[in-house]
């Protein structure tokens, strides 16, 4: 069985949109891209920190995911990296209402030696010095590597994020974001510049309007799901990654053609992570659910037409 490494936080999230809000509950890219990882045949690991305010049954719900959590250390007398946010109307632009790194802040990510030959990395989004210090930790060259990274890296450790991004295949960031890190206002000639960066690959995500995969001169898109509701969109993207890496993990295959069908294995999951608050709709998603939707998916892109000469 093919090894997937995920490091990202594991963490606990306070979330308010037009549809209510929640006390404390289970959050972190880790936590997100490990259960959509989870729907696919592999072995997966979470490298991350917690204080031991964590709870028990949030441990013991990831291992029942059948995730490693021999990398997550867990700081005696520390507390859990903690992030609040409040969601507009439109539920695609957000307020952060308070960031308490705690623990993360002395963070030293520790790879667990059965995973030092993992096939696949996804370097959830964290400080870009942690994700290149888990690529120093690897014993041997990852098939792919995955790197998600945000706004906030590209405004305090630009530097380190393009070191990093020299030593990745494929990063995956939101359409503001690929401007931001480009200077340019095209998705096409941002994926053009980034991919001058390092990156092999680019996947610009678009949120309700879908996602776009980028290859030198290769283009893929593919659309988000119309849903009746969207509840909460928190770890809508790092789900999306983590069906990404999981679904490239299984099938170890890393072409072009291979993504396409990754990029539609992550939008579908993401389209279940965002029906319910927090990771509550991905705890308990089962293997029907998402085959039907998949079918869904499938419909929904696919046509014949003539094509006259």
């Amino acid at each position: 069985m093919n090894k997937l490494l995920i490091v990202g936080t594991v963490a606990f999230d306070a979330i308010e949109t037009p549809f209510g809000k929640t006390d404390k509950i289970l959050g972190g890219a880790g936590t997100y891209i490990g259960l959509s990882a989870s729907h696919f045949n592999l072995k997966s690991a979470i490298v991350s920190v917690v204080g031991d305010d964590f709870p028990q049954e949030y441990l013991d719900l990831l291992k029942a995911k059948n995730i490693d959590l021999s990398g997550l250390e867990v700081v005696q007398g520390g507390k859990t990296f903690f992030w609040s946010g409040r969601y507009h109307n439109d539920l695609n632009s957000r307020d952060t209402l308070d960031t308490q790194l705690n623990v993360l802040a002395d963070f030293q990510p520790k790879v667990p030696a059965d995973f030092k030959n993992a096939e696949v990395v996804m370097l959830g989004n964290l400080h870009p010095l942690v994700q290149s210090s888990v690529l120093d930790q690897m014993e041997v060259k990852p098939k792919l590597v995955v790197l998600d990274t945000m706004n906030f890296w590209m405004d305090c450790a630009l530097p380190e994020l393009l070191d990093v991004m020299k030593r990745v295949d494929v990063i995956t960031i939101n359409d503001e974001e690929a401007r931001q890190l480009s200077g340019e206002y095209s998705l096409v000639k941002a994926a053009a510049k980034i991919h001058t960066m390092g990156p092999k690959y680019v996947v610009i995500k678009k949120g309700e309007h879908g996602a776009l995969l980028f290859n030198n001169s290769q283009v893929f898109f593919a659309p988000a799901l119309p849903l009746e509701e969207v509840f909460d969109p928190t770890g809508a993207g790092d789900t999306f990654a983590g069906g990404f890496a999981g679904f490239i993990t299984q099938s170890e295959n890393i072409s072009f053609d291979n993504m396409k069908n990754a990029i539609i294995y992550g939008s579908n999951l993401a389209s279940f992570c965002v029906e319910k608050f927090g990771t509550e709709r991905m705890e308990k998603l089962q293997k029907e659910e998402v085959s039907a939707r998949l079918q869904q998916f499938k419909a929904l892109t696919q046509f014949d037409i003539a094509l006259e000469n």
